[in-house]
């Protein structure tokens, strides 16, 4: 892996527009893909399983972790906001395949501050949505007229301060672990022979775990608290 984010290719939209395709991109359409085929496979052998039948196999896997998703997003939330586990499982499931392909070596999308910051962006989306859908009186109130008004300016500058902060703790503890293993593969072939093995394991499989199981939870407890009276 190298530090700089490769750029293979560009599509010209118009004079002076240019949507690139660099190596962040690609990595996210490989994890995209992963995802959309292990859903296609378990929706195919799901369909195929009798439902009076005990649940067995991929099936009872699946069920467990449904169902164990649901009463974790239950007891950390607000009841009200139980139509958005869906989405908090999505972003769980895409942040564990994005921190984890490094162990392949690739570069994981989350090493980049522009997949980053997006998806804070749309949690601090949704934090507007759900505190507006919810209780928009005491949620615009709380912005801009607590304690009092000449606090405004700080309420806001806070607002936006989230996906700044949720984007930076993500991206930089991904491309902190990533850098470290690059410069360790630029050591002798003695050292690089079976030190990286533990530290793949650390940086991309529990450190890629912790890392998106806090930017979610951080995500969900904004949202939850939105959304709060």
């Amino acid at each position: 892996m190298d530090f700089n984010i490769r750029v293979f290719t560009g599509i010209r939209i118009t004079d002076g527009l240019e949507f690139l395709i660099t190596e962040t991109t690609v990595n996210t359409w490989i994890v995209m893909g992963l995802i959309l085929l292990f859903a296609i496979i378990v929706r195919i052998r799901i369909a195929r399983v009798d439902p009076l039948a005990r649940p067995k196999g991929l099936q009872n896997f699946i069920e467990m972790c449904v169902d164990g998703w649901e009463k974790f997003y239950a007891s950390n939330t607000n009841p009200i906001v139980m139509y958005l586990a869906p989405w908090f499982f999505t972003l769980i499931l895409f942040l564990l395949v994005s921190n984890a392909i490094g162990i392949v070596g690739l570069r994981p999308p989350t090493a980049d501050w522009g997949m980053t910051f997006p998806l804070a962006l749309s949690t601090f989306l949704l934090i507007q949505f759900a505190g507006v859908r919810h209780r928009p009186k005491s949620y615009l109130k709380s912005i801009f007229l607590e304690p009092v008004f000449l606090f405004a300016p700080l309420n806001v500058i806070g607002e936006l301060a989230r996906p700044i902060s949720l984007s930076f703790r993500l991206f930089g503890n991904i491309f902190g672990g990533m850098v470290l293993l690059t410069l360790l593969y630029s050591l002798p072939w003695f050292v690089t022979l079976l030190l990286p093995i533990p530290l793949h394991m650390y940086f991309d499989l529990a450190a890629g775990l912790l890392q998106a199981v806090i930017f979610t939870m951080l995500s969900l407890t904004f949202v939850s608290l939105a959304a709060a009276e």
